[in-house]
């Protein structure tokens, strides 16, 4: 005899600064839902996906559990773009290494693109399909380099256009369709 509600889903986009956690709580440390409104942070919002502490960039906070399963399991290989800075500048032969790929301790990894910014050879840019944790950080200390700044720049067809380090908006009605359907890249 009660009316059932259904649930309104919330997707908001986040430009994550670096020094916060992807996290929905931490006692500690603010986490990327300390940076949303009290009357957001009450739908149950969780981030998709990690950025470590360090990294910036584009992240999705949403309540709906099926669409972030889908946008963060590794079989669904979703395209991220990451400009990454590093400490040396990257040589031809590593460029080429991290295209063709190879074995880190949990497995194959390779890029799918790789492609200087500009004219310094320490800022690149780099496509994967990968979710592995920490992958992007990984893949240049495999071949030397320390990674001093990570800025996801896109993911499953979001970017962090027109939005200052730490601001947040909702998906539009076109975007969230382009997520559930696929039809982003």
């Amino acid at each position: 005899g009660q009316p059932v509600e259904t649930e309104r889903f919330t997707y908001v986009m986040l430009h994550k600064p670096a020094g916060v956690l992807s996290a929905t709580e931490d006692s500690r440390q603010s986490t990327v839902l300390d940076l949303l409104p009290p009357e957001l942070r009450k739908r149950g919002l969780s981030p998709v996906g990690r950025l470590d502490k360090n990294s910036l960039g584009v992240l999705l906070i949403t309540n709906d559990g099926d669409m972030a399963k889908k946008l963060m399991h590794p079989s669904f290989e979703k395209k991220k773009v990451y400009q990454v800075s590093l400490d040396k500048p990257l040589t031809h032969a590593d460029m080429d290494a991290l295209v063709q790929g190879f074995e880190l301790d949990d497995g194959e990894i390779h890029a799918d693109a790789v492609s200087y910014v500009g004219t310094k050879k320490t800022e690149i840019g780099i496509e994967i399909h990968s979710g592995r944790n920490r992958i992007v950080r990984r893949m240049f200390e495999h071949l030397g380099y320390k990674v001093t700044k990570l800025d996801r720049v896109y993911f499953a067809g979001l970017t962090k256009q027109r939005l200052k380090r730490g601001e947040w908006r909702f998906l539009t009605p076109r975007e969230v369709q382009a997520l559930r359907s696929g039809q982003y890249e």
